[in-house]
């Protein structure tokens, strides 16, 4: 057989694989977008069979309403852009193990040569709450050491303080280290068989590790204020995890961007010194008029703070907090989304510009 009839034989056989692979792609796919719809159903139907008597009617309907909506529009984004969003996740699950060994590594790396090690990643985070908490409660405090919550409630405010700052300490190494992701490994990005989506989730599961530490040390200050751990606590795994997929939803969008846009690392680091401002981590957000408290809800940290504080010491479960929690999860589903979109979209571009 010559060179021609050869290929011709190659492209035929080529042809009826990929016949043969459609019917089953196409499968899969209806398999996925029926799972998915079937999840935003459920997830409108608790929404709009839920009930607070204790609450205001009208606000309530108005909460079930614009969540309503949004779960219709994300529902016909999810039918709309399949392709483009569910090729993310697959891609991070295929590659799981890959991922934990370079997360792993890159851990190492960032402390290698130093004498100390990872230690150093511990110290600055633990100087940051100690001279937080010399500054604003034994200097500028009134000296019972003591935080007002609500009512009748008060916390010791180096327990309040670092409940908030453990979770904001992991969103901002997290994001910014996230964002660079491309940058710093641009040597892969140029590498034609490298899965470039993986890098990003490296970058914040590195970022976890040290998380875990404050984690503990959280636990031990509470335990010496007597909030010792009960059934409660195990909601910081959950917590932890919402943290998690949020700032992996943010530094999709963000590492891709920044690709082309440098500036953008500069412009994170403003907005974080903002937020942490606009967050309740340093002052109570009970202490705050209704009105204030809903409009700086809509910040989805707000969420996760107030998490971590209630998991240690309020006795709470997530999920009592019913419209706060459905919100965070649709944030985060629509941000991860757009994320996955954009990072698509301009992934074919990364290497020109790196």
């Amino acid at each position: 057989m010559n060179r021609k009839g050869f290929k011709r034989k190659k492209i035929k056989e080529e042809t009826t694989v990929e016949k043969k692979q459609k019917p089953s792609i196409r499968v899969g796919k209806k398999r996925g977008i029926a799972i998915g719809l079937a999840a935003f159903v459920i997830m409108g139907a608790i929404i709009i069979l839920h009930h607070n008597p204790g609450a205001d009617q009208q606000e309530e309907l108005i909460k079930k309403i614009i969540s309503c909506t949004v779960i219709v529009a994300a529902c016909a984004a999810f039918v709309r852009f399949y392709d483009k969003i569910t090729v993310l996740p697959v891609e991070l699950f295929q590659s799981r193990h890959l991922i934990w060994k370079l997360a792993k590594n890159d851990f190492k790396k960032r402390y290698a040569g130093s004498y100390l090690g990872a230690v150093w990643a511990m110290v600055q985070p633990v100087v940051t709450v100690v001279m937080y908490y010399i500054v604003f409660d034994l200097i500028m405090g009134d000296g019972n050491n003591m935080t007002q919550l609500r009512e009748g409630v008060q916390v010791p405010f180096v327990l309040f303080l670092t409940a908030g700052l453990v979770p904001w300490f992991f969103f901002s190494e997290a994001l910014n280290n996230g964002t660079r992701a491309l940058l710093e490994y641009n040597y892969l990005v140029k590498k034609v068989v490298f899965k470039i989506s993986i890098l990003p989730i490296i970058k914040v599961i590195a970022a976890l590790f040290i998380h875990a530490f404050f984690v503990v040390v959280l636990l031990i200050v509470a335990a010496i204020y007597g909030y010792y751990p009960t059934i409660y606590t195990i909601q910081l795994v959950y917590y932890s995890a919402c943290l998690f997929i949020f700032v992996l939803a943010l530094s999709y969008t963000t590492c891709a961007v920044v690709v082309f846009f440098k500036d953008l690392a500069q412009i994170i680091n403003i907005a974080l010194q903002i937020g942490m401002w606009a967050t309740p981590i340093l002052w109570n957000l009970e202490a705050l008029d209704a009105d204030w408290v809903a409009f700086l809800k809509l910040n989805p940290l707000v969420y996760i703070v107030n998490g971590y504080r209630s998991a240690i010491y309020e006795r709470e479960w997530f999920f009592w907090d019913f419209y706060s929690t459905m919100y965070f999860w649709i944030v985060t589903a629509v941000l991860f989304g757009f994320g996955a979109m954009v990072f698509k979209r301009l992934k074919v571009h990364f290497a020109d510009v790196l």
